[in-house]
C-alpha cells in the first residue's frame, strides 16, 4: 500500500467514524430534553387545546418536545407566543394550540413556558 492509498484510506475512515458519531449525539439530543424537569408555571391553566399533530409529521414517526414562550394578558389570554425550542414540523401546531389557551387571572402580563410532548402512537 502506498503513501495516497494510506492516507485516502484514513481519510475515509476519519469521515465513517465523524458520521457516526454525529448520528449517535443526534439520537441521545430528544432523550436529554425529556429528562429536563417540566418547568412550573406562574398561572393556573384554566383550558388548554391539545394540538393538531401535522400530517408531515405523523408520517415521517417525528416525535418530541415543543417549548413555547407565551406573553399571557390579565385577564388570562394568550397575546403573544415564541417558539423556545423543538422540531420545526411540530412548531407551529404548537403555537396554534397555545394561542387558545386561557389562563386565570392576574394583575399584569405573565411569561409562561410551557412544553408539549408530540408522540404519533
Amino acid at each position: 500500500m502506498d503513501v495516497q492509498q494510506c492516507s485516502q484510506m484514513r481519510r475515509r475512515t476519519t469521515i465513517i467514524l465523524l458520521t457516526a458519531a454525529a448520528g449517535i449525539i443526534m439520537q441521545l439530543q430528544p432523550f436529554a430534553l425529556a429528562q429536563q424537569e417540566k418547568p412550573q408555571s406562574q398561572r393556573k391553566v384554566v383550558r388548554k387545546v391539545v394540538p393538531m399533530y401535522p400530517d408531515l409529521a405523523r408520517r415521517m414517526n417525528v416525535r418530541g418536545l415543543v417549548r413555547v414562550e407565551a406573553l399571557v394578558a390579565p385577564n388570562g389570554t394568550v397575546k403573544s407566543t415564541k417558539v423556545i425550542g423543538g422540531h420545526p414540523l411540530l412548531a407551529q401546531a404548537a403555537v396554534d394550540a397555545v394561542n387558545k389557551w386561557k389562563f386565570g387571572t392576574a394583575p399584569e402580563d405573565s411569561s409562561e413556558l410551557i412544553e408539549l410532548k408530540f408522540d404519533p402512537e
